[in-house]
């Protein structure tokens, strides 16, 4: 697919590339949410052991970003992201 020479093709793969970064977005939107509760929490208590979550969970997403980033370059919103796909992969943007 990466050859993607008919217009729906193009489309296809611009969608999935989209798709996969906003998926990574969400992620690290809900592990800085999730992540900054627990902080608190172990804050409030005295305690560290909110260290354990991030690195564990930081590790994950560093993972995710980098098959998501290296795999499919570019990239923001999902509307910004499909037309700046199509634009790399030389579509143009119609709408």
């Amino acid at each position: 697919m990466k050859n993607a020479s008919t217009p729906d093709a193009v489309e296809r793969l611009a969608r999935r590339r989209a798709a996969a970064k906003l998926g990574w977005y969400l992620h690290a939107a809900v592990y800085l949410l999730v992540n900054l509760l627990l902080v608190g929490l172990a804050a409030s208590q005295g305690r560290h052991w909110a260290v354990f979550p991030l690195l564990g969970w930081g590790l994950g997403l560093l993972i995710h970003g980098a098959v998501v980033f290296f795999v499919a370059p570019g990239g923001n919103l999902y509307e910004r992201l499909l037309a700046r796909e199509r634009r790399a992969l030389g579509a143009g943007d119609p709408w």
